[in-house]
């Protein structure tokens, strides 16, 4: 019984030890995104962690932007009304019925009056390329003919960047 304990606080330790090592290596991502990604320690020392994206681009869209008003989590179906559409929204699949209901709910809507004018969507990893609700509301945000435009919250999403990218596709 004393081999068993001594064999069970062996493997212990060592699993303690190869916690505790993981911890004091930095985290590599191996995925290629296609964009540029400053390591920690390479960001300018004046970068703040976002942690409310939300409220990071309603400041923006209300300081930058105050020519349009903003609503916020906006259904598709108070754009499109409660109507379906065909679509092929994948490659591999044949064109299938999808109803406005099924979209995610826009994260931002600009309305010049009571027109709205552009789409502000926020989503994070693949999202917006994967995930069917996302492509739900493109293709009922292209279908009304306004602009749709996606930020990953996983990148950096500078105030330029953001404001230099909401004026090209309001102004497209």
């Amino acid at each position: 019984m004393s081999l068993l304990k001594s064999i069970l606080n062996m493997l212990f330790k060592t699993a303690v030890d190869s916690l505790n090592q993981k911890e004091e290596r930095p985290q590599v991502s191996n995925r290629n995104s296609g964009m540029r990604s400053a390591r920690p320690a390479e960001r300018p020392a004046d970068r703040r962690e976002i942690t409310d994206w939300n409220a990071y681009f309603a400041e923006i869209l209300a300081t930058e932007f105050p020519q349009y008003s903003v609503k916020r989590n906006v259904p598709v179906t108070e754009l499109a009304g409660d109507i379906s559409d065909e679509a092929q929204l994948y490659k591999t699949r044949p064109v299938q019925q999808y109803r406005a209901e099924w979209g995610t709910p826009y994260t931002f809507v600009l309305y010049q009056g009571e027109a709205p004018v552009g789409i502000v969507m926020l989503g994070s990893d693949n999202s917006h390329q994967r995930k069917v609700k996302y492509l739900v509301s493109r293709m009922f945000a292209k279908k009304l003919g306004l602009p749709y435009i996606n930020f990953y919250t996983q990148m950096p999403n500078e105030r330029d960047y953001v404001i230099s990218r909401i004026n090209k596709f309001l102004n497209a």
